[in-house]
């Protein structure tokens, strides 16, 4: 591991200016991703600030009836909030679905934003990858790509996102919150993550040096019926081989409102908008639930490998959607 300079921030413009003297800097928080790519080199800071202390660890009401969860609020406060879990059970649930609870107790809600990939071409550095070394190929495209992109992908990265958070909070159309030395922003979360192209090394639309102070969620009133649903290749601890965020809204045997997206199919948590606009006003039935599915993954271009998450995905989205429906119904 490379050595570093350690500083704790004193406040979020503290941070901020930390950062901003020091592009090879990066923020600490639980350090759950980063220490790990730092002792396999993928990452070399020269500095780390640490923000976990700073007043961002909070899950407040908003005026307007949302929610408004602090960047540092940990994985287990997250999901055990009687707030998320009552309005949002979907988000409880794909918390709880993406680590061991030893992992939830330190990862936090910021940096689980901002994890990078599991691609084993990304974290080994004797191989290429566009990710880690823009322009030097992406050997996943003709090797082991068995977990890897159907949706959104191009010649230069087949890698996907590996948050199942994030899944969620874009089915619930979270708004990210940011500050850097020239003041504050937010991103929707749909625009978070860009697309790969072909410049997949460039993972985030925040700006140089901007530090995520929170995520909100508007009032959602078809998130209080929900569900997250994560398939992996092992019941233990493991990334999703994909994963089914849906939200529905059932009155008189039509859908009325719908949430939907998809995860571990794509670079950035995959908003099924093609499937939402296929559900709402139609017919609360299993056919209409494929037929919202199959749209959807009309757009999927499986690598040779990797084709059995097309079907996958479409039986896991009539799952899910069948399952809301019978709770509608009861």
């Amino acid at each position: 591991m490379k050595e570093f300079d350690y500083r704790r921030a004193p406040d979020v413009l503290g941070a901020v200016t930390l950062l901003d003297a020091d592009p090879d800097a990066r923020y600490l928080a639980g350090g759950t991703n980063l220490v790990d790519l730092m002792k396999s080199g993928v990452e070399r800071p020269t500095r780390l600030v640490d923000v976990r202390q700073l007043p961002l660890d909070r899950v407040e009401s908003t005026p307007d009836g949302g929610l408004r969860v602090g960047a540092t609020v940990t994985n287990s406060d997250l999901a055990a909030h009687p707030d998320i879990r009552s309005r949002c059970p979907m988000l409880t649930q794909a918390v709880l679905a993406g680590a061991s609870g030893q992992l939830r107790n330190m990862a936090t809600v910021g940096g689980n934003l901002l994890q990078r990939t599991r691609c084993a071409y990304f974290t080994d550095t004797t191989k290429p990858c566009n990710k880690r070394d823009p322009g030097s190929g992406c050997p996943a495209l003709g090797g082991e790509h068995r977990n890897h992109a159907i949706l959104g992908a191009s010649e230069s990265c087949v890698a996907v996102h590996p948050s199942d958070m994030a899944v969620a909070l874009a089915a619930l159309d979270a708004v990210v919150h940011y500050e850097t030395v020239d003041g504050r922003g937010e991103l929707p979360l749909d625009q978070l993550y860009p697309s790969v192209a072909d410049t997949p090394d460039r993972e985030t639309a925040l700006p140089a040096g901007a530090l995520i102070t929170a995520v909100s969620l508007p009032p959602l009133p078809v998130a209080a019926r929900s569900r997250y649903r994560k398939v992996r290749e092992r019941a233990s601890y493991a990334f999703a081989i994909g994963s089914v965020a849906a939200a529905l809204d059932i009155r008189d045997g039509i859908v009325r409102d719908a949430r939907l997206a998809f995860g571990a199919v794509a670079s950035r948590p995959w908003r099924a908008r093609t499937a939402e606009r296929i559900l709402i006003g139609a017919p609360a039935t299993a056919e209409t639930y494929a037929a919202a599915a199959e749209a959807e993954l009309e757009a999927a271009r499986p690598l040779p490998h990797n084709g059995y998450k097309v079907p996958l995905m479409r039986n896991l989205t009539v799952a899910v959607l069948s399952e809301l429906d019978e709770e509608a119904a009861r």
